[in-house]
């Protein structure tokens, strides 16, 4: 993927060894680009990465100080000498890459720069290797560490400088206790890694480590690391920190916990079916003991096609016409209709339906409310006994697209703490949402 420019520059007289190697192509990735001059300039050998020098004809040991102050830091010098001049060469070569020992056949003059060529191409190669690597652990967010047999960290990336809340030098050639600002290293730390380095396989757990911030939970996957032996030299981590995704499962499985207490205990009927009635998603207690049965497979039993048998035969038809009015998801419709339960006892409900959407699917949810005692009122017949008979008529379903709610309410209902309402302010919330002149049999307000 690279692509390296390498700038060749040539010092000396032309001779046919330059010009063979200058004949030779370049290696993948590379392309060569060459400057000659018979004398040394400042000017081109500061911009070579590769130097060569004739030094034949000159005094070595001057000639070779100049090319050393004039190359750039990191550019290779090839000096070309006779055998007699060898021995005249100070002894710090270190800014010298090669010497070649001329008069050179042609050949060997190839072979060696073929030679330089692929220890440019390696150590570029090695280059992009460790680029894709350090760009990869260190735009992760999960935690990654390297550590030797005796577990300490020899790399690590920089999520996991900033979850331990220190520098890469304050943790490359640190052990945990330090790192993690605790007293002793952690025991399920060092058994998994002890795990990881016996059974030379990865070893995948959740971790609950003490810090100090307190305890964090780690999912942590770890794996040996081979020496060139093939012995274990120590071991690589990955961890991802789950520490708020697991209080968020607490708070959520908490959550639950509580509707479900309140969907199984409270008064109101609540009951989610297909919209074929084929299938019962959930029903409570409540709309069980409302419709007069003991169980969901009870009612279902009984023959339930939308609503339950014990429904009152004239009030199913409009009941299941009142939900097929509905036609898309949000749509809401109320009605009253009659149950009658086995022992002849009638019960008026007052129910409300609204159609919804879930997993793809369109399903009724119903909320059942038992509203004989507001439909009946005691009364003294002509012999003088009292009975209970029915004070208002059946009200006609009444469909709601959308609720109507105030557009100058800037202080809606619903953003306040329960604490803080009161029950005017429910009867009012009532009143304008359903546009019902009677007040709510009861209301529920859920601050989560």
């Amino acid at each position: 993927m690279y692509h390296c420019r390498l700038q060749f520059y040539v010092i000396g007289q032309p001779c046919r060894m330059f010009e063979r190697i200058k004949e030779m192509p370049p290696l993948e990735h590379f392309s060569h680009e060459w400057t000659e001059s018979e004398k040394l300039q400042d000017d081109l050998a500061a911009e070579a990465d590769v130097i060569f020098a004739d030094l034949q004809n000159q005094n070595a040991r001057e000639a070779l100080q100049s090319l050393v102050l004039a190359k750039k830091k990191e550019g290779e010098l090839i000096v070309c000498i006779t055998q007699e001049q060898r021995n005249h060469l100070p002894d710090d070569l270190r800014e010298v890459k090669d010497i070649w020992i001329c008069p050179m056949p042609e050949e060997e003059a190839g072979f060696r720069f073929q030679r330089l060529q692929q220890e440019y191409k390696m150590s570029k190669d090695f280059w992009q290797t460790s680029h894709y690597f350090e760009t990869t652990i260190n735009g992760v967010p999960n935690l990654v560490w390297y550590k030797d047999k005796n577990g300490i960290h020899k790399k690590v990336n920089n999520s996991f400088c900033k979850t331990v809340n220190k520098t890469r030098q304050q943790v490359e050639g640190r052990g945990h206790a330090y790192i993690w600002d605790v007293e002793h290293d952690d025991p399920a730390c060092i058994e998994s890694e002890r795990e990881v380095m016996e059974t030379g396989k990865t070893c995948v757990s959740e971790e609950i480590i003490e810090t100090g911030a307190g305890k964090r939970t780690l999912m942590t996957y770890k794996s040996p690391l081979y020496d060139l032996d093939g012995s274990v030299m120590g071991t690589a981590g990955v961890a991802i920190d789950v520490t708020q995704e697991r209080a968020y499962e607490k708070e959520i499985m908490h959550k639950n916990q509580t509707l479900e207490k309140i969907f199984t205990t409270i008064d109101c009927g609540v009951i989610r079916h297909t919209i074929d009635g084929t299938r019962v998603l959930s029903i409570n207690q409540a709309a069980l003991k409302i419709l007069g049965y003991e169980s969901k497979e009870e009612m279902m039993d009984d023959g339930f096609a939308m609503v339950a048998e014990t429904v009152v035969d004239e009030d199913k038809v409009k009941l299941r016409k009142c939900m097929k009015s509905l036609e898309k998801e949000g749509d809401i419709v109320s009605t009253e209709y009659r149950v009658r339960h086995k022992d002849g006892e009638i019960l008026h409900i007052m129910g409300n339906v609204r159609l919804l959407e879930e997993d793809g699917e369109l399903i009724y949810q119903r909320f059942l409310l038992d509203c004989t005692a507001q439909k009946l009122e005691e009364k003294e017949n002509e012999n003088g006994e009292k009975e209970m008979v029915e004070v208002e008529p059946a009200k006609d379903m009444v469909k709601i697209n959308k609720r109507p709610v105030s557009l100058s309410d800037i202080h809606p209902l619903w953003t306040k703490h329960p604490n803080d309402c009161s029950d005017e302010d429910y009867q009012d919330f009532y009143r304008k949402v359903f546009l019902d002149y009677k007040e709510p049999l009861f209301w529920i307000h859920l601050n989560m």
